[in-house]
C-alpha cells in the first residue's frame, strides 16, 4: 500500500511531512504506514487521495481520475 503512496508523493513532489499537514494525519501516524506496513484505516485512506487528488483505485493498482 505504501508504495502506491510514495508513487504519488514523489510524481507530485510532495514530502511525508506536507502530506501529514494536508490531511491532518499525525506525521508519526503517516511513518507508521510507511516503515512498519501497517494498513492505513478507510478514513485515513480517503484524506490521503483527497490531497493528493487521485481516487482511492490508484491504491489498489487503478487508475488515476
Amino acid at each position: 500500500m505504501w508504495n502506491s503512496i510514495q508513487i504519488q508523493l514523489d510524481k507530485q513532489k510532495i514530502t511525508v511531512y506536507r502530506l501529514s499537514k494536508m490531511t491532518g494525519i499525525p506525521l508519526t501516524t503517516i511513518y507508521n504506514y510507511k516503515n512498519d506496513g501497517k494498513e492505513p484505516p478507510f478514513k485515513n485512506m480517503c484524506k490521503i487521495a483527497d490531497a493528493l487528488d487521485v481516487s482511492l483505485d490508484v491504491f489498489r493498482g487503478g487508475k488515476e481520475k
